[in-house]
């Protein structure tokens, strides 16, 4: 069978999808990434091979000629001479090839004919510029330099392929809708429009909002739901502070150790890991993904909120540790794995022998010397406690790569990072923008329309790159509404 009986069978029953990755590695590594899961495919495809790209280390320094290999994946089924060039980019995670045959730009492929690569970041995944990702080899790995790998290999297909005059159409879901907007800004003469999902444009390090917008979606199912999780975090607070802490706290949160009161740090990250159940939870609420954990996907803000809201008779804390128990068995974890200090060695490790606990060190390098984007607990207002401030995320960056790392330097690269690309204040053209109202990272995205021609779209009651996911018979209409949009916006950027 084909590619294109493949992918026409599949589209048959099948519309849109989101790219980038999942929400697991925050479950053992404490990613604090906005990611992208993988789209629902409802039976098994052939996928195109893996192709390697060779690519420049340091794209700023003309002396330095090393080079490396970065995957890409192509799909030129519906592709007619002098048709679009359909580009999606990798971000934090490992390169899917179900991109290859699922999602909104798939279908938008065959509509207007398009050429589709998928080129993964440089980094992660099996894209290793370096023998492994040690501190001194990180120095290339950032935005800036994805952004020229992303330049080149257009350019280079573009003379390999006999390209040249071919329109380039960028699609990014979360990180990598930063760049495809950023693409458009920085590199405007290889890059015709973009597609721009979730991505947030504004690097912050208090990104406080965040679990307000957490709390706010909570409070779409009921007021009662972020009450009685509030409720939960005092009555913890009350017996941490009490130094109750024994095994009744221990077991009921299926703890892998022992909670120490007077260890800061492990209180903090376990207050964290409870708020970071919520914000999973919110963040891909109802999205379509698939990947590994995908259970926990049928955990949506509904079920959680019902389980805290149902009846009498349980306290509060009791309902927050069910709910916490109900994601450990999704994602196949016997406790919770709190501890600060083992957090701290999985991030240290610099080898690339497990993907997910590379990607979140990878991750976790770009938040401390590019974004910030930390999901802190100093919004004055929202129920998860104040136990996980800026310092205790900036006491990471230091302790997992060193003193330099510390939050003068945070706050110099940040205003770098804002001052290169403009944060909100920008001039584009041909991009649309689209974010949910529930997904927390819409805060740091562009949700109002620019111009005629630079658009946004924030969609009413979705989530983290809902408008990328395969289309099921349980879309609102606002989100099928946002896919017509998208389409006839690049329908118009084609003419």
């Amino acid at each position: 069978m084909t590619m294109r009986h493949i992918c026409c069978i599949f589209i048959s029953f099948l519309c849109i999808s989101c790219s980038v990755y999942g929400w697991k590695i925050a479950r053992k590594v404490r990613s604090h990434g906005g990611l992208l899961g993988e789209p629902h495919l409802a039976q098994n495809f052939s996928f195109p091979p893996d192709q390697w790209f060779k690519q420049k280390l340091d794209h700023f320094s003309p002396s330095d000629v090393r080079t490396w290999s970065q995957r890409y994946f192509t799909n030129d089924t519906f592709y007619y001479p002098g048709g679009p060039i359909f580009l999606m980019i990798g971000g934090e995670g490992t390169a899917s090839p179900k991109w290859m045959v699922a999602g909104q730009w798939i279908e938008l492929a065959m509509i207007y004919g398009a050429m589709c690569f998928q080129l993964e970041h440089r980094y992660y995944g099996k894209s290793h510029p370096t023998v492994d990702s040690s501190v001194k080899n990180l120095i290339y790995l950032s935005s800036e330099q994805a952004l020229a790998d992303l330049a080149n290999f257009i350019d280079s297909m573009n003379m390999a392929k006999n390209l040249t005059g071919s329109k380039w159409i960028l699609f990014g879901g979360s990180y990598p809708g930063s760049l495809a907007a950023w693409m458009r800004i920085k590199y405007p003469h290889l890059v015709h429009g973009a597609v721009s999902s979730s991505g947030p444009l504004l690097a912050k390090a208090d990104f406080q909002e965040y679990m307000e917008v957490v709390q706010a979606s909570l409070a779409t199912h009921s007021a009662k739901c972020v009450s009685q999780v509030d409720r939960a975090i005092k009555q913890i607070t009350t017996v941490i502070e009490q130094d109750e802490v024994e095994a009744d706290l221990n077991k009921i949160f299926k703890l892998c150790d022992p909670l120490e009161p007077n260890d800061t740090n492990d209180i903090s990250n376990f207050f964290e890991s409870l708020a970071s159940n919520w914000a999973g939870i919110v963040q891909y609420n109802k999205d379509n993904r698939d990947f590994e954990g995908a259970k926990a996907t049928n955990i949506t803000i509904d079920v959680a909120c019902d389980l805290m809201t149902a009846g009498s008779g349980k306290h509060p804390i009791h309902r927050y540790a069910e709910l916490n128990a109900m994601l450990l068995n999704a994602y196949g974890e016997k406790c919770l794995d709190y501890k600060y200090s083992k957090m701290v060695k999985n991030l240290k490790d610099i080898t690339w022998k497990d993907e997910d606990s590379a990607a979140a060190r990878l991750w976790t390098y770009q938040t401390c010397t590019e974004f910030g984007f930390f999901q802190t607990s100093t919004a004055p207002d929202q129920p998860f406690g104040d136990d996980f401030p800026e310092e205790f995320f900036q006491q990471q960056c230091v302790d997992v790569f060193g003193s330099k790392f510390d939050a003068g330097f945070l706050k110099a690269a940040i205003q770098r990072t804002n001052m290169f690309y403009g944060g909100y204040d920008i001039e584009i053209s041909r991009v649309v923008f689209v974010h949910g109202s529930i997904d927390p990272w819409h805060v740091l995205g562009i949700t109002q329309s620019l111009s005629e021609d630079a658009q946004a779209i924030l969609i009413n009651g979705t989530a983290h790159c809902a408008d990328m996911y395969p289309g099921s018979d349980r879309d609102m209409p606002q989100l099928i509404e946002a896919r017509e949009k998208i389409k006839n916006l690049i329908g118009k950027w084609l003419e």
